[in-house]
C-alpha cells in the first residue's frame, strides 16, 4: 500500500515562506511521479506543480512559477514544495499526489493522495 503524508503548512504573512514536505510510503511495481495540488474555499482542485521521478523534469502552474520550487530528495520517497513570496491568492489545502505520468497536470492521472495540509497567507 501507497501512504502519503503531508507537513509544514500553516499560517504566514503575504511575501513569507514556507516549504511543504511530503512523505511516502509502502511501494508498487509502477514508476512515479509526483506531484502538489491546491484547493481554496469553494474552488475546484488546481494543479501546482510536479515532478518526475529522476527529478530532471519539473512543471509548475503559471502563477507559482519563480515563487515556487519542487524538488525530491535523494532517496527518492520525500517530495518538497519550497514556496517563496506567497500570497493570498495562495491560501489554500495543499495535496501531495504519486503515480502520475510525468507532466501530468490532471488530478485524476494520479493514483495515490495524502490527506491535504492547510496554507493560510494573510495580508
Amino acid at each position: 500500500q501507497v501512504h502519503l503524508v503531508e507537513s509544514g503548512g500553516g499560517l504566514v504573512q503575504a511575501g513569507g515562506s514556507l516549504k511543504l514536505s511530503c512523505t511516502m510510503s509502502g511501494r508498487t511495481s509502477r514508476t512515479y511521479a509526483m506531484g502538489w495540488f491546491r484547493q481554496g474555499p469553494g474552488k475546484e482542485r488546481e494543479f501546482v506543480a510536479s515532478i518526475s521521478w529522476s527529478g530532471d523534469s519539473t512543471y509548475y502552474e503559471d502563477s507559482v512559477k519563480g515563487r515556487f520550487t519542487i524538488s525530491r530528495d535523494r532517496g527518492q520517497n520525500t517530495v518538497y514544495l519550497q514556496m517563496n513570496n506567497l500570497k493570498s491568492e495562495d491560501t489554500a489545502v495543499y495535496y501531495c499526489a504519486v503515480d502520475g505520468l510525468v507532466g501530468a497536470r490532471d488530478p485524476r492521472e494520479y493514483d495515490y493522495w495524502g490527506q491535504g495540509i492547510q496554507v493560510t497567507v494573510s495580508s
